[in-house]
């Protein structure tokens, strides 16, 4: 099973690829319309959001989260 390189989600079907492609590193969450990877910018404001809703944590906190998250994954790594 593949993991997500840019929100670390497990990616078990064809459908959780971006674009429904295998051969993607990236999942459906991560992608854009067009198909091509969101920038950490992008992801960073999704993310954060998920974690404010899902969590309930206030806006700040939630960001400091995720960049916690996401600092150790793969596509961001370095930034």
């Amino acid at each position: 099973m593949k993991r997500c390189i840019a929100c670390g989600m497990p990616m078990e079907t064809q459908a959780d690829f971006a674009m429904g492609d295998e051969n993607k590193d990236y999942c459906i969450h991560c992608a854009r319309p067009d198909g091509s990877m969101q920038s950490y910018e992008e992801k960073l404001k999704s993310m954060t959001g998920f974690i404010v809703k899902t969590q309930g944590l206030d806006e700040e906190a939630a960001q400091h989260a995720a960049k916690g998250m996401m600092a150790k994954l793969p596509a961001w790594k370095g930034i």
